[in-house]
């Protein structure tokens, strides 16, 4: 199945898998009446089925790419990061087994599990997501490189000689300013929804589900999509008030995604198991919103390279036109600068390489002396970080004219398997 065909089929499975829901629905519904008030995750359904809430819109987890890089971008995340705990191989192949079948459910708008539990004993699911549709919700599953050896370079789990040879820590940028506690991770789980109860729960309840196997090391709430990545939706602004992600590539792209964001087969001959998945970057890049607060306009737009009111670039035209970076205006000097973002992101600065961004505004409170601890977390999808991203990133660590607003405060690079078969789990290629 083509990219194109296969986000078509999401959208087809979303309106067929809202039926199948409902019918799902209906049964459970009968045999809660039957079991009575033991039936937990049957009532869960029930409510889901009845509450009259909008029609939701569940994805299917199983398919020939995982979900959540180029659906349509929610407009909540939770992301996190984990820490497997077990030295035991068949323990972490348990665990993603029942993140996978889990994360179905859940992304069906059903409880994480129909188990039946003891009255006297914690229950199945958590319970904050009953009566709330399954709101677009995806779920994705990445593979840190600590998960493969250990600092010290042993073996783990019997899989280091299939590590991704572009499956490594994250160089440190200029500027970088990375808290640990923040950056890294053995495993990720992308949980993205239209509400972020939502996207809490499938995080909350695959930690639960995780207990004894991993720990959270680290995860980050966002809001506000920073791109699209369907030529459906509108380019939605972050907290400097800029449209961003207007040249992101789109799910309808299928030659691009070809190009730049799926893992070819013959990428890698030592992980061939991760031919149809592709490499997730996070950085989390904490904003210096007051300094920018009281930055002109002008300058404002010297450093984006784009107007503030529509997002063209500055050279004319409008959102979607292309920047003409060798327009002159007074003095000879370049419309756009030659230091500007814009320029210095897009592809003909970077040898023609292009990325899938699925980027979340956040705001963490306040720091120590009250100025607003927010920011972007930047994901991107790339099909190799040597020649996608981390080139891109050096340049613009050096010379963005951003770089002045921002703060890079957290760092992690994982590869993102294929996705699984029906019956099967994320990551099975890895592990046969």
């Amino acid at each position: 199945m083509s990219t194109s065909e296969n986000a078509a089929s999401e959208e087809t499975q979303g309106t067929t898998g809202s039926g199948v829901t409902r019918r799902r629905m209906v049964g459970l519904a009968g045999a809660g009446a039957a079991l009575g008030a033991a039936g937990f995750a049957s009532g869960f359904a029930t409510r889901a089925a009845t509450a009259g809430e909008p029609a939701a819109k569940p994805y299917d987890f199983f398919g020939e790419h995982q979900s959540g890089i180029v659906t349509p971008a929610q407009d909540r995340l939770h992301f996190a990061a984990f820490d497997v705990t077990t030295s035991d191989r068949q323990e972490l192949v348990t665990l993603l087994r029942a993140w996978s079948l889990a994360a179905e459910r859940m992304m069906q708008g059903l409880s994480a599990s129909d188990e039946e539990t003891s009255y006297d004993a914690p229950p199945a699911d958590t319970g904050e997501a009953q009566g709330l549709p399954a709101s677009s919700l995806t779920i994705t599953i990445g593979f840190g490189p600590t998960l493969f050896r250990d600092a010290s370079g042993k073996d783990r789990f019997g899989i280091a000689d299939k590590t991704p040879k572009a499956l490594r820590t994250l160089p440190h940028f200029p500027g970088d300013k990375l808290d640990v506690h923040r950056s890294g991770g053995d495993l990720c789980v992308q949980a993205c929804a239209d509400d972020p109860q939502v996207a809490v729960h499938a995080i909350r309840n695959l930690a639960r589900i995780g207990f004894g196997t991993v720990s959270l090391r680290w995860s980050q709430l966002g809001f506000g999509r920073t791109s699209s990545t369907s030529k459906s939706q509108e380019t939605p602004r972050n907290l400097f008030g800029f449209k961003d992600g207007t040249a992101n590539v789109k799910a309808e792209d299928t030659a691009v995604l070809k190009e730049h964001v799926w893992v070819g087969d013959g990428d890698d001959a030592g992980a061939r198991w991760l031919a149809g998945g592709s490499y997730l970057v996070a950085r989390r890049i904490n904003m210096h919103i007051e300094t920018w607060d009281r930055t002109s306009l002008r300058e404002q737009e010297r450093d984006i390279g784009r107007d503030r009111s529509q997002g063209a670039p500055l050279s004319g035209g409008t959102e979607f036109s292309q920047p003409d970076f060798a327009l002159k205006g007074r003095g000879g000097e370049p419309v756009i600068n030659a230091r500007s973002h814009v320029r210095l992101a897009h592809p003909s600065a970077n040898n023609g390489v292009q990325m899938l961004r699925r980027g979340y505004n956040f705001t963490d409170g306040s720091d120590q002396l009250g100025r607003i601890d927010a920011g972007l977390f930047f994901i991107a999808f790339v099909r190799n970080p040597d020649t996608h991203f981390i080139p891109m990133q050096n340049q613009l660590a050096k010379n963005d004219l951003l770089m002045e607003y921002l703060q890079h405060t957290g760092s992690a690079l994982f590869a993102v398997p294929p996705g699984a078969s029906r019956g099967s789990y994320v990551g099975a290629g890895l592990f046969s």
